[in-house]
């Protein structure tokens, strides 16, 4: 009796154990059509958090946010050139909101990805 209850017990484990893991591999599917996509996808991920991280330090300086031509000339910032991807800032008193916005022909990929002054990166 101890040892099937045992047994039920590890089968239990087991089961509960593959379904979470199941629940994370699912989490971890590609962005877009191509693995050049998905790339892509991450590294403007990466560039509007460098984006923001600099419109933060210029307001910690000049109590204003600044727009993506005056990051650059500024020097906060070198703002990237990326294909199928152009960058565009929309500054306020109160925040700022920093999009990339996709041209390219994969239909799977996020037409436009933002990040606003509380560090949140959405997509559409």
């Amino acid at each position: 009796m101890g040892r099937l209850f045992g047994l039920v017990s590890v089968v239990i484990v087991v089961a509960i154990g593959g379904y979470i893991y199941t629940r994370q591999a699912t989490s971890l599917t590609p962005i877009g059509t191509t693995p050049r996509t998905t790339i892509d996808v991450v590294a403007v991920r990466n560039d509007l958090m460098a984006i923001a991280n600099a419109e933060r330090r210029y307001w910690a300086i000049n109590s204003k946010y600044a727009s993506l031509e005056e990051l650059r000339t500024s020097g906060d910032i070198e703002v990237p050139s990326r294909d199928n991807y152009t960058f565009s800032a929309d500054t306020s008193d109160e925040g700022f909101t920093v999009i990339a916005s996709y041209s390219g022909s994969d239909p799977d990929a996020p037409k436009r990805l933002s990040i606003n002054e509380a560090m949140r990166i959405s997509g559409e």
